[in-house]
């Protein structure tokens, strides 16, 4: 599976398009807005943000900016070739004052591979806008991130095929005090997803992150080993949820999960798009009757020359 719809919600608020050219919708109600310009116009890289984006972006804060508390950025031209707009965005601050909520990276597999997104550092973005209370950010190439200190941001969405041990030591090493649900989709090592469960040794200690109540590692081709320290980590008795979803989760890496610590206080564990048995899937359903457990998507295994394996949802 890779992405194959656009978000139609975001924030708690229904997403509504910026047009082209003429004057924005009327709505009604809080929205998000959403801002892209897909076009392919050239077969090169450029190291330029894309001209016709540029110009939308610049129009629609132009009419709209002073109003925006939710916006989502699509595709910034071929986003293969261009860099994302994350200087444009940062520039824009003082004119997005009631910005709270911000997805940048949200393209299908037709306009560009999550691996091929060239994105860059996105921290600056949380430096731009220290009122950000939401921040999701989707990318592959050239995806990187820098410690940074933010005071209100309280969900941290990272999307990604491959998330690399340096990202994510950047996210980890950040202060994040009121951080509440933290969502990191490590992917596979043939895109870069390099992190192992050592590198987050302090977020499943507690150590960190003392405001955070909701835990994805999600998308992870590791799945089995997180779920194994998650039955031992320290973490686990202060979440609210727990997401292990999009991944490779076995029967093995489910038992070792629920060997361990007791799991009845959270209020939800999403298991979807795994590798359980029937019989292990009801088995976790049964074990935490108070719990909602998602062990929607069922997956089989594929089988070559005696060896087996198994996918995360989002690779390429």
């Amino acid at each position: 599976m890779t992405f194959g719809s656009h978000a139609q919600t975001f924030a708690g608020r229904p997403v509504v398009e910026f047009p082209a050219d003429g004057p924005p919708p009327v709505v009604d109600g809080p929205v998000c807005w959403r801002v892209a310009d897909w076009h392919f116009d050239g077969d090169t890289r450029q190291d330029t943000l894309s001209e016709q984006f540029r110009d939308r972006f610049d129009r629609f804060v132009e009419q709209l900016g002073d109003r925006v508390e939710a916006l989502v950025v699509g595709p910034w031209g071929y986003a293969a070739f261009h860099h994302a707009p994350i200087a444009q965005l940062c520039a824009a601050a003082d004119r997005l004052p009631r910005l709270r909520a911000l997805f940048l990276g949200d393209m299908v597999t037709e306009e560009c591979e999550v691996s091929w997104m060239r994105v860059g550092d996105v921290s600056p973005l949380l430096t731009a806008y220290p009122e950000l209370e939401v921040l999701r950010v989707r990318g592959g190439e050239d995806f990187s991130f820098s410690p940074v200190r933010h005071g209100r941001l309280r969900t941290l969405s990272v999307q990604s095929g491959g998330l690399s041990r340096e990202f994510v030591a950047a996210v980890l090493a950040s202060e994040l005090p009121a951080l509440h649900h933290l969502d990191l989709w490590l992917g596979t090592d043939d895109y870069g997803g390099d992190t192992t469960v050592a590198d987050l040794d302090a977020l499943l200690a507690g150590k960190l992150f003392p405001a955070l109540r909701r835990l994805g590692l999600r998308n992870a081709e590791i799945t089995d080993e997180l779920a194994a320290a998650l039955a031992t980590a320290a973490v686990v008795p202060r979440l609210e949820r727990l997401d292990l979803s999009l991944g490779t989760l076995s029967d093995d890496g489910l038992a070792a999960l629920l060997a361990g610590q007791s799991l009845t206080h959270l209020s939800a564990l999403d298991l979807h798009h795994h590798y359980l048995s029937e019989e292990a899937a009801a088995r976790v359903v049964a074990a935490l009757p108070g719990v909602e457990v998602d062990v929607s998507e069922p997956q089989e295994p594929d089988e070559d020359d005696g060896e087996t394996y198994r996918y995360t949802a989002v690779s390429e």
